[in-house]
């Protein structure tokens, strides 16, 4: 499954520990990753984080510690993803902890990325392609789940930076999405904000199509910058509930 590709994505160099417990605390937090999940074991999780053993333990035994994972013995143990932690959500919701200033910030870095490779994928994008790409959009309107959603809105724009034929703008969306995917499936319960950016993949689609290079770099800077005001929406709306509980 293309979450869980980019969820285990290989981990940078700096606090690597840290940036583990970061990105699956976030994918337990909106859902990518459910209860009861079981997490690939220590050997695996290395190999695929491209961190050693002690990283992955250290930062497994973080989780733990903030009781969001649990670990089982024996014959079918591991380490699983634990449930009923909406009475932790406000500690360590993925947007508790960022300002508006960032995710505005992050949404801004997507769009330079994402608008050239936009550019390119109108001048590249061969017919079959195309094809390919206005299937993906039909994937993500016919989705149901916030999940679901989420996860076909990343194969659009991942497949979109891969049609711009460039290898460092696919790698940079890639790094990007590793953060961004785990923000964006807290909005896409919402049926009404999922049309509306259905439509943008529409306008975006539209352009490729027609090889208009700027139109489709609007579109997709469009789609992009409304996901994060959205997120900052939420963000604010988050706190302002929790404010509401502890009043």
């Amino acid at each position: 499954m293309m979450t869980h590709a980019i969820i285990f994505a290989p981990i940078g160099q700096a606090s690597r520990a840290e940036q583990i417990v970061t990105r699956l605390a976030n994918a337990i937090m909106t859902g990518l990753l459910q209860a009861h999940e079981q997490l690939p074991n220590e050997a695996e999780l290395a190999k695929m984080l491209g961190v050693s053993h002690i990283t992955v333990r250290e930062a497994l035994n973080t989780l733990r510690a903030k009781e969001l994972i649990y670990t089982s013995r024996g014959r079918h143990g591991g380490s699983f993803i634990c449930d009923n932690i909406e009475s932790r959500a406000h500690n360590y919701h993925p947007l508790n902890l960022l300002s508006s200033d960032y995710l505005l910030d992050l949404g801004e870095m997507h769009c330079a990325i994402l608008a050239h490779s936009a550019q390119l994928a109108a001048k590249r994008m061969s017919q079959s392609e195309q094809l390919t790409f206005s299937s993906f959009i039909d994937d993500f309107q016919q989705a149901t789940s916030a999940e679901s959603r989420a996860q076909a809105d990343m194969r659009c724009l991942l497949f979109l930076s891969a049609s711009s034929q460039s290898a460092r703008l696919a790698n940079s969306e890639l790094t990007l999405q590793t953060e961004w995917a785990s923000f964006i499936a807290l909005l896409y319960g919402d049926d009404s904000l999922h049309q509306q950016c259905v439509q943008h993949y529409r306008e975006i689609m539209e352009a490729i199509s027609q090889q208009c290079t700027e139109t489709a770099a609007k579109a997709v800077s469009d789609l992009i910058l409304f996901l994060a005001e959205q997120l900052v929406d939420c963000k604010l709306n988050t706190n302002a509930s929790m404010s509401g509980r502890m009043s």
